[in-house]
């Protein structure tokens, strides 16, 4: 019984954690959940729960986003994310437990190892540049990391941080919207499902509410060089189970 709650409060710390960098950020939920979790176990099943989740904060971020959302880019970037998406579902349903832990930990760890590096982009990305940075985008998507590559890539360019958050909040909706049909159709939605669910979105809420106070001095910036710090730290620890 201990350790049935000592697991189940683990979750939710991570929950609340990933919530409140989302909500100060505009991004890192997904990730930060999936990374953590998949320590604790399969991360598969819990996929669709982090899009869940995703799309309910959503709800509760729009009217203080919507006026700064750059749709164009949201738009151009979702065409080539919605061709990509179907074929990392599929992949992502073949494989097992330690394979995806593999998959997932790894395109944290590049991501933000890029982001941590102060990668920046010196010309103009045109239609077809947002369109390969949402393929990139779809294919992490089956792993439910689809949100760095775009923060990546918005990271690299003289964009207001406003605008970053409103961006990130509106494409992560786009995506999420897209991916859970297709995570149901390849069986990834389940009794497994549930659980992690029902626990994740009153800790979410609650952790989208603080972050969204700024209860931390740091700049958006700043603030989120650490929270990729730990992202990096977790998808590390991924990758050490996975090849354990």
């Amino acid at each position: 019984m201990t350790g049935g709650l000592s697991h189940i409060g683990a979750m939710a710390a991570i929950f609340l954690i990933a919530a409140f960098i989302r909500g100060y950020s505009g991004f890192g939920f997904s990730a930060m959940s999936i990374a953590g979790l998949g320590l604790l176990m399969d991360p598969r099943p819990l996929i669709p729960v982090m899009f869940v989740v995703e799309l309910s904060l959503t709800v509760l971020q729009a009217r203080g986003v919507w006026a700064q959302i750059d749709w164009r880019r949201v738009l151009t970037m979702l065409v080539g994310a919605t061709v990509a998406m179907p074929f990392s579902v599929s992949i992502l349903a073949r494989i097992g437990p330690d394979p995806a832990r593999l998959v997932i930990s790894g395109a944290i760890f590049v991501f933000s190892v890029l982001l941590l590096s102060g990668w920046t982009i010196h010309r103009r990305i045109g239609p077809l540049g947002q369109i390969g940075v949402g393929l990139v985008s779809g294919v992490c998507n089956g792993a439910a990391v689809g949100g760095l590559p775009v923060a990546t890539f918005l990271t690299a360019q003289p964009i207001a941080a406003p605008v970053f958050r409103a961006t990130m909040v509106a494409y992560l909706t786009a995506i999420d919207l897209v991916a859970l049909p297709l995570f149901a159709r390849a069986g990834l939605v389940g009794r497994e499902t549930l659980m992690p669910g029902a626990l994740a979105l009153p800790v979410a809420w609650l952790g989208l509410w603080l972050g969204g106070r700024h209860f931390l001095a740091a700049s958006p910036q700043g603030f989120r060089r650490m929270a990729v710090t730990l992202l990096a730290v977790l998808s590390v620890l991924g990758l050490i189970r996975s090849l354990g």
